[in-house]
């Protein structure tokens, strides 16, 4: 007769700053001054190539060690989702003016933010946080971070350009994919959201402790949304953020805010990622 494995217990998130985790978070953000400084002054550009690097294939290890060391917090949340898209915007910038990538992927990448954004603000609006992340923004976060390192070394040598530029442009393309596909999940399931809301709205006066519809059950007493599979990021599991490039975050502490007695907040399903965000932002 096998044995049922033992059920993990769900992590305490703390109000701690000085933790572990935080200070890898905090020295990932000393990265992104410094990385600006090696392409844009002395264009060191090998050099920035190892800066942005490291700040992007790091994202995973504050994430990690939070879980593996029981010290998930509520300021680590927010500060690696803040941290991904803080080296994103920089890289676009200093890319930008270099000329190592186009204005269109510029362009591409901040009007999927700005769009994000306003639905932010649409969902706050009707009393509702950021909705969790979703795996599809944060694998195009990972993937974006990756191809940034790749396109500069191509630029930096030329003589490894004809393998290392279509590697990198083909990262580049696929984490754009990604980004907007992200976008369209998000966009959907805000449009549910205030769906339900105007249902609840309209259906109000039928009766005291009145709980809105939702699909399945709600810790509150009513229902709550379901969107699907969904993946958090940071102490707890990128934080892609689809709030602004700042996905921001690419913070969410804890998916969407309750609308109220009687209804729970929607979810998007257990969180699985890397970096110290638990959740993310409307948005990567």
């Amino acid at each position: 007769m096998s044995q049922q494995p033992a059920p993990v217990a769900p992590a305490v998130v703390s109000n701690r700053i000085w933790t572990i985790p935080n200070m890898i978070s905090f020295v990932r953000l000393l990265g992104v001054p410094l990385f600006l400084y090696l392409l844009l002054g002395p264009h060191a550009d090998v050099a920035a190539v190892v800066v942005l690097a490291l700040g992007g294939t790091t994202d995973w290890v504050d994430g990690y060690v939070a879980r593996r060391t029981n010290t998930v917090s509520r300021l680590g949340e927010l500060l690696d989702p803040f941290a991904d898209r803080l080296y994103i915007l920089a890289t676009l910038i200093g890319f930008t003016v270099r000329g190592v990538v186009p204005w269109w992927l510029t362009t591409a990448l901040l009007l999927r933010e700005a769009v994000l954004a306003v639905a932010l603000l649409v969902l706050r609006r009707h009393s509702y946080g950021p909705p969790p992340v979703h795996y599809v923004g944060k694998t195009g976060t990972f993937v974006l971070l990756f191809a940034f390192p790749v396109i500069l070394l191509a630029k930096a040598v030329p003589s490894i350009d004809p393998v290392a530029g279509p590697i990198g442009w083909g990262l580049a393309w696929w984490a754009l994919g990604l980004y907007w596909a992200a976008a369209a999940l998000y966009l959907a399931q805000t449009r549910q959201l205030l769906r339900a809301d105007k249902a609840a709205a309209a259906l109000a006066p039928a009766g005291p402790g009145f709980s809105g519809p939702s699909e399945g059950t709600g810790a509150g007493g009513g229902k709550a949304l379901a969107e699907g599979p969904g993946a958090g990021g940071g102490n707890t599991g990128l934080g892609d953020t689809p709030s602004g490039l700042g996905d921001t975050p690419s913070g969410t502490v804890g998916g969407l805010a309750p609308k109220g007695p009687g209804f729970s907040t929607p979810s998007e399903g257990p969180g699985v990622g890397s970096g110290t965000d638990s959740s993310g932002t409307v948005g990567g």
